[in-house]
């Protein structure tokens, strides 16, 4: 959410911001409301300052005049309550709509409707050439008996699997490994629940407008299945004031994750890529409303996850998401995008995003300077590993003709030695 002081002072602004995400919000509306919301509330004031006179008059006045005074104190009272009920309304209107204003990306942010506009920026690894036909993540594990994802969707329904045998064991030490790294690199590992209430999925900026990529619990409960460990690790301390000697704050989490993935229906239908539920460790930082210090760990949480796919050789670019690509609260946001030889491209496997004070003023995360002063703290955060999409990259570029998967380097010792899965007549 903006700062509405922010809004009104640079209305251009803001529209230019939501004009570049390609996002639709009634920034003159916002604008006509706060000027009738405040002076509302002159009214009021001046009708509460009246009441307060009266009842002076009242106790100083004769019994002849008594009678009319509180005549007219209750008549100030009624349109008191009246315009009181009035505020309220314009009140509500108001913060349903600045729920709805996006954060203005920034100034390098390329313009572009969508990820096929995404800028790159670098690249690491060479896409591998295979002197064998390659066989995709599904074939192999298919061959294998690693994936089922007929029984996962007569379970489930479509977009759902089974992971099976040595697969299993691969994607725990991606994530152990990852998760590992991320405590090495001081952070703190949490377990979140991965049910959260509406009023944190709204405070990170997945609501309103996200409601139909999300699953809810039925209507006992106000109750979501998380997309990502982001939203229970930034609502943690939401409501709070924390103290400035203890941030930077470093959260990591490894969770299940849950999305619907409407409307892509006709799209990867067939494996991993695009699935319902899978794992995901993620790193979250909250720190100080400190441009600079954002931008330096916008740059840490990146590396954090480019440091881990080299160290697993896998081939990736790094691409700077265009206006029409990023979320409504990301000022800027860098996707890893993994070398996916089924796919004969990049597949997106990360996501490192920064949001100013986006989510800490929808949350009320505020923290305390040396001066006393309270302000908004700064947040971001950032994929390490997710699951599913890693497997995809890592049984596709390190196959071998036979079918065999070289385990890399670094997940041997989360796998009991193993320097190979899928061997022959294993």
């Amino acid at each position: 959410m903006l700062d509405l002081k922010y809004i009104r002072q640079n209305p251009a602004l803001v529209r230019e911001g939501a004009t570049k995400k390609h996002i639709v919000c009634d920034i003159d509306r916002i604008l006509e409301l706060d000027a009738a919301s405040r002076e509302m509330g002159v009214e009021i004031d001046q009708l509460r300052q009246g009441q307060k006179q009266a009842g002076s008059k009242i106790a100083q006045a004769s019994p002849e005049e008594r009678g009319q005074l509180v005549a007219d104190q209750q008549a100030t009272k009624a349109e008191l309550k009246a315009q009181e009920e009035r505020q309220q309304q314009v009140t509500v209107e108001l913060q349903e709509l600045l729920l709805r204003v996006p954060m203005p990306p920034a100034e390098d942010v390329p313009d572009g409707k969508d990820d096929a506009q995404n800028a790159e920026l670098r690249k690491w690894g060479k896409p591998r050439s295979f002197d064998f036909e390659a066989r995709s993540h599904q074939d192999l594990g298919e061959l294998h008996g690693w994936i089922d994802v007929e029984r996962g969707a007569r379970l489930a329904g479509s977009r759902n699997y089974l992971l099976k045998g040595e697969i299993v064991l691969l994607e725990s030490a991606i994530l152990r490994f990852a998760l590992d790294q991320m405590v090495e690199r001081g952070f703190t590992p949490v377990t979140v629940p991965t049910l959260v209430r509406t009023e944190a999925m709204r405070g990170t900026g997945y609501f309103p407008g996200g409601e139909d990529q999300a699953y809810r619990c039925d209507d006992r409960d106000d109750l979501w299945l998380v997309g990502t460990a982001e939203v229970p690790l930034t609502a943690m301390h939401a409501g709070e004031i924390l103290d400035v000697a203890d941030l930077p704050i470093k959260f990591v989490a490894q969770s299940s994750c849950y999305r619907r993935e409407a409307g892509t229906y006709g799209k990867d239908t067939r494996g991993l890529y695009r699935v319902h539920q899978f794992q995901k460790v993620e790193q979250v930082i909250i720190d100080v409303a400190d441009e600079q210090k954002s931008l330096e760990h916008h740059a840490a949480i990146l590396n954090n996850a480019e440091t881990l796919m080299q160290s697993l050789d896998l081939p990736y670019r790094v691409v700077n998401v265009c206006g029409g690509d990023l979320g409504q609260g990301q000022v800027q946001k860098f996707d890893i995008e993994t070398w996916m030889p089924s796919r004969e491209g990049y597949g997106e496997t990360h996501s490192a995003s920064r949001f100013h004070d986006f989510q800490s003023r929808r949350l009320d995360l505020r923290y305390r300077g040396e001066d006393g002063k309270v302000a908004h703290c700064h947040t971001l955060n950032n994929t390490v590993a997710a699951s599913t999409r890693m497997l995809i990259a890592l049984l596709e570029n390190h196959q071998n003709e036979d079918g065999s998967v070289n385990v890399p380097e670094p997940l041997r010792p989360y796998m009991g030695g193993r320097d190979l899965i899928g061997k022959a007549g294993s």
